[in-house]
């Protein structure tokens, strides 16, 4: 497969405005996921944003960024542009698309979002974890994962919800948001409208869903600190100056 890893940053976060540009151990956190990234070894590696100011800075460290519109609605769309701009020949086959504020993040997780591609039936690839702490299995910003298994590490999902389910006995697990498209699953997924479960649960990926496009999961072992507040940025900072 032809791989493209992009990663969508913009500057306007309501919780933690300019969050890309937060330092953590002495480099912006937009460059601890482009490192992370690129230390997966899957392919190029590019950073897809808005703000020019972003754009400096990766590249000031050595990564390569493009600009894109101010007005997408999801950073989906954003690396449908970015894709659009970078690879105008439609080359890359498979984009991995990973998320801006998860400087944490381990670089087999990423490796490991691939491995559903396996199965030529699936459209679109994403990783989850297996929840334990009681507190977020009712905590609605948990997003869990309804699905049933089709390997030993791996569900079919059925629906993504912030809800706690399913219900009765057995394990939740929680979506971790890092997602692998096959090229004309994600030509086909920003054609689309939003659809009506998506809205209601605040979830682009039941758009997918809603859809007919077939989504697996690959459960790993571990999930990554998302860095959505000042109490987040302040434990990521703690876990990357060791």
């Amino acid at each position: 497969m032809s791989i493209l890893v992009l990663i969508p940053a913009r500057m306007a976060s309501t919780r933690l405005p300019g969050k890309p540009l937060a330092d953590i151990a002495g480099r912006p956190m937009i460059v601890h996921v482009a490192e992370r990234a690129r230390e997966s070894g899957l392919g190029r590696v590019v950073v897809a944003t808005d703000a020019q100011a972003i754009a400096e800075a990766v590249r000031a460290h050595g990564f390569e960024a493009v600009m894109t519109r101010s007005d997408h609605e999801s950073g989906s769309d954003r690396i449908f542009e970015a894709l659009s701009s970078l690879d105008p020949d439609a080359k890359v086959e498979t984009v991995v698309n990973v998320q801006g504020d998860l400087p944490t993040l381990d670089r087999q997780a990423i490796r490991a979002v691939l491995a559903p591609f396996a199965d030529p039936a699936v459209d679109i690839a994403t990783l989850g974890v297996e929840i334990f702490r009681d507190e977020e299995k009712i905590n609605p910003n948990v997003v869990k994962i309804v699905g049933s298994p089709v390997a030993e590490t791996r569900l079919r999902a059925l629906y993504f919800t912030r809800a706690t389910a399913p219900w009765g006995e057995g394990p939740l697990y929680h979506h971790i948001g890092l997602y692998a498209y096959r090229r004309a699953a994600l030509e086909r997924f920003v054609a689309l409208p939003p659809s009506t479960l998506e809205r209601r649960e605040r979830l682009e990926q039941l758009r997918a869903l809603e859809d007919g496009m077939r989504i697996d999961v690959e459960i790993v072992q571990s999930v990554p600190l998302g860095v959505d507040t000042p109490e987040d940025l302040a434990r990521a900072r703690q876990a990357l100056s060791r």
